[in-house]
């Protein structure tokens, strides 16, 4: 039990240097700015001008800074900690909490919590909740037991009419031609040839939601297939060859441009980041940081490297474009010679 619970007891833990009370409070002190872990070595405050705080996080929201002596633990240690626990609540709420009630719970500021949340994970903690949920909502649809109003309950949408609303959205279809692998769907595709191999278009009712290269068209059937196995898919049609030779036209010459409707489908961060993707103009490029500092996460740039890894619509949201920092060609999910070759016809352009 916490025996720490009254400003009594914490200040006569602070008297007594007791470290059994670290973990439970900080005290911090108004004429130093600067907040202790019970049991701390520094001279003793005045009882007049210290205040208690539940975790080091809130005592910083309030504008102190830890102390030196006695403060092991980085200062980024403890925020990736906070931003952790928050995580964990958003995920195990039912219904996830707001801004204040998440605050609350972990005694820290909504502000500050919003602005660490966001600076650590590239995401408000509102975005995380439902990037999560959709995600649980699309597990639970693939394990095909229960009911589709049952898998949406279990991923903690609390009103079904309002997630039917965004499913498409989230989906990428309706949840039960998700759950069917895209049974009703409509996908038009087409395979053709360009120099930098074999290339399948794909479009969806929304928009074009594959564009993939590689060595045997065949092989790049069949990944389509796993991605809706159920899907209707039509292929040889006419009007859509003209499609494929805009995208053809594009690989070939960079100058062409590219304006087609995307049918995106990632988590709300991979949406963010492939965004930030399609705004890198021809010939340019930029790094994993860069992206990172363009959608307001500058410290996510793993994420952005994984949000990079998993668009499946080449050319058309150009991640082809992003180096590293230090000008190296990395991974690409098409082949880094293809890579090379994209940004070798776009930087003759400049």
């Amino acid at each position: 039990m916490n025996a720490f619970t009254t400003d009594l007891q914490r200040w006569q833990a602070v008297e007594a240097r007791d470290a059994s009370g670290a973990g439970h409070f900080v005290y911090a002190v108004r004429t130093t700015g600067v907040y202790c872990h019970p049991g701390c070595k520094a001279r003793m405050a005045k009882r007049e001008n210290v205040e208690f705080f539940n975790d080091s996080s809130s005592a910083e929201a309030a504008g102190y800074r830890p102390c030196r002596r006695c403060m092991a633990q980085p200062n980024a240690s403890r925020r990736a900690d906070l931003v952790a626990r928050a995580c964990r609540l958003l995920e195990r709420s039912d219904s996830p909490p707001t801004l204040d009630q998440l605050g609350a719970q972990l005694a820290v500021s909504p502000f500050h919590l919003h602005r660490l949340f966001k600076a650590a994970t590239g995401l408000t903690p509102k975005a995380y909740a439902s990037a999560f949920r959709a995600r649980r909502l699309r597990e639970r649809l693939g394990d095909g037991d229960g009911s589709v109003t049952d898998a949406i309950y279990d991923a903690g949408y609390n009103s079904n009419s309002r997630f039917y609303q965004s499913a498409s959205q989230r989906l990428g279809m309706q949840p039960r031609d998700y759950r069917a692998g895209g049974v009703g769907a409509t996908v038009h595709f087409a395979i053709g040839e360009c120099s930098l191999g074999a290339i399948l278009v794909a479009q969806s009712e929304k928009g074009i939601c594959a564009i993939a290269l590689g060595d045997d068209p065949q092989v790049l059937l069949e990944q389509l297939q796993d991605q809706f196995p159920k899907a209707r898919l039509i292929g040889g049609d006419a009007s859509y060859e003209r499609l494929v030779a805009e995208v053809v036209g594009f690989v070939e010459a960079p100058a062409l441009g590219l304006n087609l409707p995307l049918d995106v489908q990632g988590t709300a961060f991979q949406e963010r980041v492939w965004q930030a993707l399609r705004e890198v103009p021809v010939g340019s490029q930029v790094s994993y940081s860069d992206i990172a500092e363009r959608i307001g996460a500058p410290k996510a740039v793993r994420a952005v490297a994984k949000a990079c890894g998993a668009n499946r619509i080449a050319v058309a949201i150009p991640c082809h474009r992003v180096v590293r920092r230090d000008g190296d060609i990395s991974g690409y999910r098409w082949g880094v010679e293809r890579k090379r070759q994209l940004l070798a016809r776009e930087t003759a352009l400049t």
